[in-house]
């Protein structure tokens, strides 16, 4: 059995991380528990936009503001979004003296800062969780896939949509919505398609259509990530991906048989599902009852998507980044009473996730109306869509 650590985190994503990083600056031995094998294991995806009440405050806390910085792109806030005929519903230019209040930042960066700023050995990586179970004596231990246990007085799942925590905690299980997705790149875009680098632009081009929308979004790397959603009446079964014929782990032949369902649409769009490389990631989009409570248990509690996973429209990273502050400040509150802190945390964090999660479905049903583009539109001009 491993050596024991005060704190387990179960999950290596930007809330696990963060709270790894606010507890060792108080002094705490934690062990994060992720299961990549590496640091550069997978890709991270695209960007992320960090708020400036939730994801920047928790890294303000965290003491790594100037490191955000350094990878932030305010410039990343621009956007276009269209109708698929090519009209323009909405325009925003970030000026040079932007407040930054959402800058963009790539997933692979936002991971590279935290890590590079927790204690050498605090990620035990390569270590898939199998089971939790009450110890003995107080506390939880943990078996890994490789056989391999560990003891820790306080357990945290951070662990995703997915969660092997949760079901310690609720019956709840994340349920389709009615979305499925398909995620690709274009690499190096303004040497190999600099048309395409021009019409994306510094931030992102999304186009709304009835029933699918695409969504184009560069990342400091130079790539341009390029996603496509799927939810009319056609498409929007929760097996629609594995049933619908296209052939996703053959890339080459997949782009060929997207292209049809953009038949009519901006030559732009498809030009960008035609300039992808690599592979093509499929997603069924899910998400968890919106104000999903659990009875608490001792030791035991969960952040991020595990706790609240809602539909990705730019509050996901940031409330778990958010849960993770405050989850370091009660266990601060209450140093000699660590299951004090979690019941108050969970207490403060069912009610401030409850309304983002209400608002994040608020917003996926705008997108995916009818009048979609028209609705998002005029919720970015504070007309409430």
């Amino acid at each position: 059995m491993a050596h024991p650590t005060e704190v387990a985190i179960v999950g290596g994503g930007p809330g696990g991380l963060t709270l790894a990083r606010l507890l060792t600056m108080r002094g705490d031995r934690v062990t994060v528990y992720e299961r990549d094998a590496g640091r550069a294991a997978r890709t991270q995806g695209g960007t992320l936009d960090l708020h400036a009440d939730t994801g920047q405050r928790a890294l303000r806390a965290a003491g790594l503001t100037e490191a955000f910085r350094r990878h932030a792109r305010p410039e990343g806030e621009d956007m276009l979004l269209l109708d698929h005929t090519g009209t323009v519903l909405h325009r925003d230019d970030t000026p040079d003296d932007s407040p930054a209040l959402r800058p963009e930042i790539d997933r692979a960066d936002l991971r590279d800062l935290l890590l590079d700023a927790l204690p050498p050995g605090t990620v035990a990586w390569g270590r898939a969780l199998r089971t939790a179970a009450p110890a003995p004596d107080g506390g939880w231990e943990l078996e890994f896939a490789d056989g391999d246990r560990a003891r820790h007085r306080v357990l945290i799942g951070a662990d995703g949509a997915h969660s092997r925590l949760r079901p310690l905690l609720t019956p709840a299980v994340p349920h389709h919505l009615g979305v499925n997705t398909v995620e690709g790149a274009v690499p190096d875009i303004d040497r190999t398609h600099p048309g395409l680098a021009a019409t994306v632009g510094r931030g992102s081009y999304w186009v709304v259509g009835d029933g699918r929308s695409l969504a184009a979004q560069r990342c400091s790397d130079g790539s341009v990530r390029v996603g496509l959603s799927f939810h009319g009446p056609a498409h929007r079964a929760a097996d629609w991906l594995t049933t619908c014929g296209i052939p996703f782990a053959r890339p080459d032949e997949a782009r060929a048989a997207l292209l049809p369902l953009f038949d009519g649409w901006t030559p732009a769009c498809r030009a960008l599902i035609s300039a992808c490389t690599g592979p093509l990631t499929p997603r069924a989009l899910t998400a968890l009852p919106v104000g999903l409570r659990w009875a608490h248990r001792p030791g035991l509690t969960l952040l991020g998507d595990a706790a609240h996973l809602m539909p990705p429209v730019s509050h996901g990273a940031n409330a778990a980044m958010r849960d993770a502050l405050e989850l370091a400040t009660a266990l601060d509150a209450a140093p000699g009473d660590p299951d004090a802190a979690l019941r108050a945390y969970e207490e403060e964090m069912f009610a401030r996730t409850a309304g983002v999660a209400a608002e994040s479905a608020r917003i996926l049903e705008m997108i995916t109306s009818p009048a979609g583009g028209r609705r998002i539109a005029a919720f970015f001009r504070g007309e409430g869509g």
